[in-house]
């Protein structure tokens, strides 16, 4: 029997061609590879021009409503205008993000499943005993936007600002702090705050940002930070009183709130950051136009009026850019991670 009668390559036809091609066994052993990772080159980039071709998916990994679930549904309506094929929202929430990361994880590195998570995307394995994916298997393709954390209080509770908490954490009896649960963004903001000042603060852990904000609200705990998309309604409000944002610049819709960095604590820094990430495989052609898409979008006047009026500071810049964002986000975390101890809950 021939070795190979016909090999069918997209709309490439060899004919015979171990049989009529005049080379020893091994050497048409290799021409035939060769061939072959041709033949897969070309059907790669070819679907990599075509896409896409049908919708593409968001896996959301927290429940709708949150912060990251609106920035996600604002930018996939804008950025596939870009596209020209709607880009569909899908919830997965559960484990601290973890069950919908590693679906997208698992899924075809085809360009129609990706990720849009927020920092327990790299939070994750440094509290985590067990992960069920490994990092590498998702890759960055851009970032969204950045809520940065406000810390706030109860309207009127006698903390007047950011020297007041940390003089009550100090000289009284340790102040309660509301989280989102072990290496959430608030749990992050207390830890930071607790080796950058010194305060004595109790971690009271809850299921949500929104549980451990209403906890604040009904006088419940003394303080939290959370994301300033999800506490400014209640801020304009009059529910609650907020006393510094955690970003390295003011809040455009917030502009009367100093940072920390402006009120001596530069190392009390971070964001409330989501992005976009795909499955390994995706091949670079897909990346980089899924890349440039959320980037246009990002830009356009449209998004950023419906984005920053709601305390939401939209991002973009391309993959690379991205990649040195959590790079720098992991080196800086991983200590304050270690220091706290956090272990997942």
């Amino acid at each position: 029997m021939p070795e190979l009668s016909v090999l069918r390559c997209g709309s490439v036809h060899i004919h015979r061609f171990m049989m009529e091609t005049p080379l020893r066994p091994a050497f048409r052993r290799l021409a035939l590879a060769l061939v072959l990772g041709t033949c897969t080159l070309t059907t790669v980039t070819a679907k990599a021009q075509s896409w896409p071709a049908k919708p593409v998916k968001f896996v959301v990994p927290f429940g709708p409503g949150g912060a990251n679930d609106l920035v996600a549904r604002a930018v996939a309506d804008a950025a596939s205008k870009q596209l020209g094929q709607p880009i569909i929202v899908e919830n997965k929430p559960g484990a601290g993000s973890v069950l919908g990361a590693d679906y997208v994880a698992k899924s075809a590195p085809d360009g129609y499943t990706f990720l849009a998570p927020a920092a327990g995307v790299i939070t994750n394995g440094m509290i985590k005993a067990h992960m069920p994916y490994k990092e590498q298997d998702l890759v960055p393709v851009a970032m969204l936007a950045v809520s940065p954390s406000v810390i706030v209080v109860p309207a009127d509770s006698p903390i007047k600002d950011l020297k007041d908490l940390v003089a009550s954490g100090k000289n009284g009896k340790s102040l309660n702090f509301a989280t989102a649960g072990t290496g959430s963004t608030p749990h992050f903001v207390a830890e930071m705050m607790k080796l950058a000042t010194g305060a004595r603060l109790e971690i009271i852990p809850y299921k949500s940002g929104s549980e451990g904000m209403v906890a604040v609200v009904g006088k419940q705990v003394d303080a939290t930070s959370e994301a300033s998309v999800v506490v400014l309604p209640q801020i304009k409000g009059g529910k609650l009183r907020p006393i510094a944002s955690t970003w390295n610049a003011r809040i455009a819709a917030m502009p009367d709130v100093p940072t920390t960095a402006e009120l001596g604590y530069p190392k009390v820094f971070i964001g409330h950051w989501s992005g976009v990430f795909a499955p390994r495989g995706t091949p670079d052609a897909i990346l980089e136009k899924m890349n440039k898409a959320i980037d246009a979008a990002l830009k356009s006047p449209e998004l950023r009026a419906r984005l920053i009026p709601q305390g939401i500071q939209p991002m973009g810049g391309t993959r690379a850019d991205f990649t040195r964002f959590l790079a720098d986000e992991k080196a800086r975390l991983g200590p304050i991670a270690r220091a706290a101890n956090m272990k997942e809950d």
